[in-house]
């Protein structure tokens, strides 16, 4: 689903995702429009699931998490019952920011921030050995980050 943007949209959408607290009337500022047809044009942008959500960047080292891994699950089959069943469990699990379904040797991928090995080793044993029709887990952690940007490239 593309959606037609305008450049006054898109300059909107620009400006949000370099400063999500910006006031109403200093975005209408920044991109050109009034005040009140600036207001419109983020309103419908809500409203169209093209803005999905404000929120802050929080640094996980300032509360406590120190490790970042990316951990390959592979299920025993291509069952859709332990498919679904692992896809639910790991929406709840706060420690997974990200899960993706992917091709190749593995079937997910999820990015996990935990405190430390021993948070790693309880989360492993209790969450996700725990799930039914897990057969492989295969575990990289991140040795620094290079890059970690939140902002869709827009043209503008």
């Amino acid at each position: 689903m593309t959606e037609k943007l305008d450049r006054y949209d898109r300059h909107i959408l620009a400006a949000l995702q370099e400063d999500g607290r910006i006031s109403n009337q200093q975005l209408a500022d920044q991109v050109g429009l009034s005040s009140a047809a600036c207001w419109r044009r983020v309103k419908a942008l809500d409203e169209k699931g093209i803005l999905k959500k404000y929120t802050a960047l929080v640094s996980p080292e300032a509360l406590g998490y120190d490790l970042c891994v990316l951990i390959m699950v592979t299920l025993i089959r291509h069952q859709q019952d332990h498919a679904m069943e692992f896809q639910q469990a790991v929406q709840g699990y706060p420690e997974v920011l990200q899960c993706f379904a992917v091709t190749g040797d593995a079937d997910y991928v999820l990015r996990v921030i935990i405190q430390n090995m021993a948070a790693y080793d309880r989360f492993l044993n209790e969450k996700i050995f725990s799930l039914p029709g897990v057969s492989q887990v295969r575990s990289n952690f991140a040795l620094r980050e290079i890059k970690n940007e939140t902002a869709i490239p827009i043209d503008l």
